[in-house]
């Protein structure tokens, strides 16, 4: 083989490599934390009053994960009207609970994690009292 062939195998492997490249990772699926991230961004001062919010409360509001029953608990304060809590899981989101709280929710609440998928959960919290929005964050590790 001269050179000359050599040259041209290499080109080829090479495009064939980037080619092989190209496909698997257009085959790779790419989760965004959220679809409308952007519109996110946008309200994003309102969540920095609504963490303010929350810290000026009273601490018995909590978000706690009970390794021993595998359980997240949640107390909830006793002005909530609405509220949402989301139970966020990065590496998948099809993972995520969201879960629709009221005035007659109890006040302590308990969530079974025993099959969920195991690592970093994020719970997040967002309620009204009637006059202002709060909104705390919590990471949980199950292991």
């Amino acid at each position: 083989m001269n050179w000359g062939k050599s040259i041209v195998l290499v080109f080829v492997l090479f495009a064939g490599f980037i080619g092989t490249m190209v496909v698997r990772m257009s085959r790779q699926t790419i989760d965004l934390v959220r679809d409308d991230y952007y519109q996110d961004e946008m309200a994003y001062q309102q969540q920095i009053d609504r963490v303010s919010n929350a810290r000026e409360l009273d601490p018995a509001t909590y978000i706690q994960y009970q390794d021993g029953s595998q359980q997240v608990k949640l107390r909830l304060p006793d002005s909530l009207q609405r509220g949402t809590l989301t139970l966020y899981c990065p590496a998948d989101r099809k993972q995520d609970i969201r879960l629709p709280l009221t005035a007659s929710t109890q006040v302590i609440t308990a969530i079974s994690m025993q099959k969920r998928q195991r690592g970093l959960w994020r719970a997040q919290l967002a309620w009204f009292d009637g006059k202002r929005e709060y909104y705390t964050e919590r990471e949980l590790i199950l292991p």
